[in-house]
């Protein structure tokens, strides 16, 4: 089964994005900060991540910046949700590879349809 890590500070958001994601078919894991997130790393590794930029603890960016610097050898695709549009968010989610910038709110067409694509390419 596809592993769908979420995380974002705000539960509705998780829970309308959990909720539609296993309606898809996917497995998914909710984390309300990047703190957790990070630590439930080490007992398992999602296909994608999903996260929010701004929460309490460690932010989307910072979390995504600790991933990279620790595990450099691991290749998923993250998405980064945010109803910030400054442009120095969409310049540093431009420097990574395997990242989306979302702005939100976000569609869920898109977001399946995203996934979908990136599920559909990683069989060939």
């Amino acid at each position: 089964m596809k592993k769908i890590m979420l995380v974002d500070d705000e539960m509705h958001v998780l829970r309308i994005l959990k909720l539609s994601l296993e309606k898809q078919g996917y497995e998914i894991a909710t984390y309300n900060n990047g703190e957790d997130a990070l630590n439930a790393l080490k007992q398992g590794w999602p296909d994608v991540l999903v996260t929010d930029i701004q929460m309490p603890c460690m932010t989307g960016e910072e979390l995504c910046k600790q991933i990279r610097l620790e595990y450099p050898d691991r290749d998923f695709l993250i998405f980064v949700l945010t109803s910030r549009t400054e442009i120095e968010h969409r310049e540093w989610s431009a420097s990574f590879d395997n990242l989306q910038f979302l702005e939100k709110p976000v569609s869920m067409r898109n977001l399946i349809s995203q996934l979908d694509n990136y599920f559909k390419h990683q069989k060939l």
